[in-house]
């Protein structure tokens, strides 16, 4: 049972259409692994059991008419409570959501039900997607399978730790603000943060339901325990959203180069505002020179030259501003009394957040340019280079903590920083819409996951996915965690 609960979601489509196992067997497994660990992960907040039975019955009968549905021909599925589901709640991890049920399937879900999945079963999140943990009031707190006194980071905590613990064999995330990409690194799974727009957020919570308008930096994006499966993943997902898919189509290009000697690779690991731990940072800097070794064309000292707090301070304005229509009247209120007198030198999460809240429209327009103008920097940068490397976290995964958000610090070699500024490593690819890959690269001396971020120029989703692919037998890949 958990040799077939860790094969890969393409290799079990494929093993199912050809006969090798029965929908029902391998959809067997996985429920029987989610009965024995989920009451400790509490990654799994909702299944639909009776419909995928059913469903998981009817991909046999396919199968044995010569029928096949899909690349993920009756392979099960769980999928994080932000994205809309026929048959189950979505409740973004909300009370007020507990029962909203959607009358169709988010778009991104649909493409991998259309590709013959089966989706059983909803994995938890923060309320609202808002946290790098995974925990709220309506179904507690998901767990890190590496260490269960751990968080496994958030918002796609739940998602993550679904496809460590072998709950699902591919998961469909959402990352503003790191969302895909702290848990993949914290779990020790592959994810992939596309480049903004390519995968349709139609079905996603938040916005609220309903919402048809392009939520700006949101992205979905697949988590797996192969580089491979992510590709093929994104194959299925990259398309226009309905409105325009009459007219438009979405082809990804082929990647850059084929080999690690013809890839052209910068490293940052460096942060004014949220140093590595040395842990980490002994990860990450034997994973380069283990790539150098064998032939990979890195320039240690090659990455783009710009600003890393005006960086970091373009993010929070852009995604406070996006956020904004979802936060309480009083802190809209709070925002509008208090954005022109704000002190430019502050810093602090809440003075980015009543800046980035209160904002005029006019206001909007002039970050947004210098978002555009950003974006040029990274395309000059990116014409004599291929890929960026950097950190995804700081630290490996923190334990859990459910102190008021506001107060909350994180611990970096025994010295504080704001909890919030961890976020410094995401927000530099998701405000100029970069794609980025997640890849495991080991564990650090805590014995915990530490990821890597492989960042490609925009919509060269490919480049930093055959990157992965090529690393994958050289840095070790997806390891599972010591469940038993």
């Amino acid at each position: 049972m958990t040799e077939l609960v860790y094969k890969g979601a393409f290799e079990l489509g494929s093993a199912i259409a050809r006969g090798d196992y029965s929908s029902r067997e391998v959809l067997s497994a996985h429920i029987e692994r989610v009965d024995r660990l989920n009451p400790t992960l509490n990654a799994i907040v909702a299944q639909n059991l009776g419909l995928a039975e059913e469903r998981a019955k009817a991909a046999d009968e396919a199968t044995g008419m010569g029928e096949v549905w899909g690349p993920l021909h009756g392979v099960p599925l769980t999928i994080k409570d932000s994205f809309e589901v026929v048959g189950m709640a979505t409740t973004s991890g909300s009370l007020s959501m507990a029962d909203h049920k959607a009358d169709s399937d988010a778009v991104a879900v649909a493409r991998l039900i259309d590709a013959g999945a089966i989706v059983y079963a909803k994995t938890n999140l923060p309320e609202w997607a808002d946290d790098l943990q995974s925990y709220n009031e309506l179904f507690g707190t998901t767990v890190n399978p590496w260490d269960t006194t751990k968080t496994p980071g958030g918002s796609s905590g739940g998602s993550a730790a679904s496809v460590a613990a072998g709950f699902s064999s591919l998961e469909l995330g959402s990352d503003i603000g790191g969302s895909i990409r702290n848990p993949a690194a914290f779990c020790g799974v592959y994810g992939h943060k596309p480049s903004f727009g390519i995968v349709p957020m139609w079905g996603h919570i938040p916005g609220p339901p309903g919402m048809k308008s392009q939520a700006d930096i949101a992205v979905a994006g697949p988590l797996a325990r192969t580089a491979n499966d992510l590709e093929k993943a994104m194959d299925l997902l990259a398309g226009p959203d309905p409105w325009e898919g009459p007219a438009w189509r979405v082809s990804i290009p082929a990647a850059r180069a084929e080999t690690l000697e013809e890839l052209r690779i910068g490293v940052w690991f460096d942060s004014p505002l949220c140093p590595l731990s040395t842990g980490v940072r002994a990860v990450l800097e034997s994973a380069v020179d283990e790539l150098i070794a064998v032939g990979a064309n890195i320039d240690p000292s090659a990455h783009p030259d710009i600003d890393p707090a005006a960086t970091f301070f373009l993010y929070q304005q852009l995604m406070y501003g996006q956020a904004a229509s979802g936060f309480p009247s009083q802190v809209r209120r709070e925002a509008d009394a208090r954005y022109d007198d704000l002190d430019s030198d502050d810093q602090s999460r809440h003075a980015m957040m009543l800046r980035g809240v209160g904002q005029r429209h006019r206001h909007w327009l002039a970050v947004n340019e210098r978002r555009q103008r950003l974006r040029g920097e990274w395309d000059e940068w990116f014409e004599n280079y291929d890929l960026l490397l950097t950190p995804v976290m700081p630290t490996t995964a923190f334990a859990h903590d459910h102190s008021p958000k506001k107060s909350r610090t994180i611990e970096i070699d025994g010295e504080a920083f704001d909890y919030w500024a961890q976020m410094y490593w995401a927000g530099l690819t998701g405000a100029v819409y970069l794609p980025s890959t997640i890849i495991p690269i080991g564990p650090a001396s805590d014995g915990m996951p530490v990821g890597m971020q492989v960042i490609a120029p925009y919509l060269q989703d490919r480049t930093a996915l055959r990157f992965a692919e090529l690393v994958e037998p050289i840095l070790g890949g997806f390891e599972a965690p010591p469940l038993s």
